[in-house]
């Protein structure tokens, strides 16, 4: 069988990938920067940058020099020895968030926050195990991460989930204290919820948590997989809250596209990990961390968290310009334009990736925008431009319907 055969006539039409993201529409075959191309040539501006992930821009040159170089010099050794890149990118990590503290290298933010409530429970001891998460939160896929996911009809079909994880409304205060007891081990937040439709929280919530957590001995954690490294406009989300938290995952960015996550907490927490209680084969290997570390010196080089303010603040402006947007929301270069009513956004979505802009409906009625910070005003205005286009023939077509 050749490959045309073995994946349709079209290339896509029987698809040998599980079910699991709905066929596929398109197939990519080239990166630069912003840009993407199809396999039939076909240009795109790509300004979801794979979910918050090429936040440097599709195949930077330090980046795949760094890879390329690792390939040929040591690819992987167990965690029971260190490498070089693995312990540089573990400074930086500690130094952007504050220092003091120790780093677990994972490969995905599943897998971080996975590391995160592990290390809670063992911080928190015996009956004291319960994780607290918000409403409309997105923490991962595994079992535990999805119960902690804070969006009940994604439990139902793969009950039961593992126990010990409540939701409470994200910004309330309130509702959190009423549910907090002596069972309780850690809070686990997003800086922005990413996947709950951009929904960033307030300074005050956040010193609120803070407080509540350090009287009572609980550890406030902050999954940082979609908003670290840079893309809020400070290294971290949490950072714009004037907190420490005492446990942060992230992931994402890290790589620029090559799987890694990692866990950070202060010295004292981390020590409650002993070896043996956690582990993953390839979390920290040598080219996931040259990766990691030729993009941390990028972004640093670069003063990434400027550039995000910079560029997230010009394409806000734009964005609350356009017609059928009603409210802009996020930081950085993490955005969502609600829709005015009526407006489907997945329709409106749909009309964007044909007209070469890659974006995404992250609720019905709002588009998500995570471009990278190679993103430049020439191409805000073309990309604003194919979404202007886009709403425009969506409001035609429904008032047709």
């Amino acid at each position: 069988m050749t490959h045309a055969e073995s994946t349709g006539a079209a290339g896509l039409d029987v698809c040998p990938i599980m079910p699991t993201y709905g066929p596929p529409s398109i197939m990519f075959v080239r990166g630069s920067g912003t840009e993407l191309w199809d396999r039939d040539g076909k240009r795109y501006l790509d300004l979801l940058t794979g979910l918050a992930v090429t936040s440097l821009g599709h195949c930077h040159p330090a980046v795949a020099e760094a890879i390329s170089e690792q390939a040929r010099t040591l690819l992987h050794v167990s965690n029971l020895y260190a490498t070089e890149p693995q312990v540089e990118v573990a400074q930086t990590i500690d130094r952007l968030n504050g220092g003091g503290g120790q780093v677990f290298f994972c490969n995905s933010g599943a897998e971080a926050n996975e590391a995160a409530i592990k290390l809670a429970r063992k911080h928190g001891g015996r009956g004291r195990h319960v994780v607290v998460s918000a409403l409309r939160s997105f923490h991962g896929r595994t079992l535990a991460t999805l119960h902690a996911t804070g969006q009940p009809e994604k439990h139902e079909i793969f009950q039961p989930l593992p126990e010990g994880f409540r939701h409470v409304p994200y910004g309330d205060v309130d509702e959190l204290e009423r549910t907090l007891d002596p069972s309780i081990a850690g809070i686990l937040l997003e800086a922005v919820q990413g996947e709950g439709g951009v929904n960033p929280a307030t300074k005050e919530y956040f010193q609120e948590v803070r407080r509540i957590c350090t009287e009572r001995g609980i550890l406030m954690m902050v999954d940082e997989v979609q908003t670290g490294l840079a893309r809020t406009g400070e290294w971290f989300g949490y950072q714009h809250f004037d907190v420490r938290p005492d446990v942060v995952s992230m992931a994402k960015a890290l790589g620029n596209g090559m799987p890694i996550g990692a866990v950070w907490a202060p010295r004292e927490i981390a020590a409650s990990f002993e070896p043996g209680d956690h582990a993953t084969t390839f979390g920290g290997q040598p080219l996931a961390t040259s990766a990691a570390r030729a993009v941390l010196r990028t972004m640093e080089a670069m003063d990434a968290p400027s550039a995000a303010q910079r560029i997230g603040g010009e394409l806000m402006a734009k964005l609350e310009q356009t017609t059928g947007v009603s409210e802009v929301r996020g930081m950085g270069l993490l955005l969502a334009a609600e829709l005015h009513d009526g407006i489907d956004a997945r329709v409106a979505v749909a009309k964007c990736i044909a007209g070469g802009l890659v974006v995404n409906a992250v609720t019905p009625t709002a588009i998500r925008f995570a471009p990278p910070f190679t993103l430049t005003s020439e191409q805000i205005d073309e990309a604003l431009g194919i979404l202007s286009t886009a709403i425009a023939e969506t409001i035609a077509e429904a008032g047709e319907s």
